[in-house]
C-alpha cells in the first residue's frame, strides 16, 4: 500500500509540474509578446511626439512671419473704417515717368497716365482724393493706380482709360477711410482687410492644433497601456 501510495503521489506531482511548466511557458509567451508590442510601439510613439513638436514649431514660425508683415501692416493701417463713396470726378491730369527692367544693369523710361478720382465719403459732403490701396498710395500720392511699368505705353493708357470708365459707371463704391480724418486720402481697397488676416491665421492655427492633439493622444496612450498594465498585474 505504501508503494502504491507513494507512486500515485508522485504521478500527481508530476501532472502538476507539468500543468506548472506549460503554465509558464505560455506566461513567458504573453510577455514576450506583450514586450514585443511596447519596442514596436515606443518607436513609433517616438515619431509621432517629434511630428507633433515639429508641427507645433512650424507654427510658430509662421506665426512670426505673419505677424511682422501682414499682422504688423493690417495693425498698422488707419484706413480702418468702411463706407459707401461716391465718384465726383474721375480724369486723366497728366503723364508719369516710370521706370523699367529691360536687362542686367539696363534700366528704360516709360510713361503712363495719371488718373485722379474724388469721391464724398457716406454723403456726408466730405469731398476726398480715391486711392486703389495702400501700396498704391505710397507709391503715388496724386494717382488712383500704379500700373506695372513696362515698355508698352499704350497698354498701360488703355489700362488706366478702362478704370476711369469703369469708375463713371459705378457711381457708388466701397472704400475705407480714417475715422480720425488724419489721412485725407481714402482706399478703395485694402491690402490685408479682415478676411485675409483671418484666412492667413487659420493655417497655422490648425497645424498648431493638430501639432498639439498628436502630443496629447500619444500621452493619453502611453497612459492607458500603464494602466492596463496595472490592472493586470492587480488581477494576477
Amino acid at each position: 500500500m505504501f508503494f502504491v501510495a507513494g507512486a500515485k503521489n508522485t504521478a500527481g506531482s508530476h501532472g502538476v509540474n507539468e500543468r506548472r511548466s506549460i503554465y509558464q511557458k505560455f506566461r513567458e509567451v504573453d510577455l514576450l509578446d506583450k514586450k514585443k508590442t511596447v519596442t514596436a510601439l515606443k518607436p513609433g510613439e517616438d515619431r509621432a511626439i517629434l511630428l507633433g513638436l515639429g508641427m507645433i514649431l512650424a507654427s510658430v514660425m509662421m506665426y512670426f512671419v505673419l505677424g511682422i508683415t501682414i499682422l504688423r501692416s493690417y495693425a498698422d493701417s488707419v484706413w480702418t473704417e468702411e463706407g459707401v463713396c461716391v465718384v465726383l470726378n474721375s480724369t486723366v491730369t497728366a503723364d508719369m515717368n516710370c521706370s523699367y527692367n529691360c536687362g542686367s544693369d539696363c534700366w528704360r523710361v516709360s510713361k503712363y497716365p495719371c488718373l485722379q478720382v474724388y469721391v464724398s465719403v457716406n454723403n456726408t459732403g466730405r469731398v476726398s482724393r480715391l486711392s486703389h490701396n495702400e501700396e498704391t498710395q505710397d507709391a503715388s500720392s496724386e494717382c488712383f493706380y500704379v500700373p506695372r511699368c513696362q515698355k508698352d505705353s499704350l497698354a498701360m493708357h488703355t489700362m488706366i482709360m478702362n478704370i476711369s470708365e469703369r469708375l463713371k459707371v459705378n457711381q457708388q463704391v466701397p472704400c475705407y477711410y480714417d475715422p480720425s480724418e488724419q489721412q485725407e486720402t481714402v482706399l478703395l481697397t485694402r491690402l490685408y482687410d479682415h478676411s485675409v488676416v483671418f484666412h492667413s491665421l487659420l493655417w497655422p492655427s490648425c497645424m498648431l492644433t493638430g501639432g498639439a492633439l498628436i502630443i496629447v493622444m500619444v500621452k493619453l496612450t502611453q497612459y492607458l497601456s500603464r494602466l492596463c498594465e496595472e490592472i493586470g498585474k492587480i488581477k494576477r
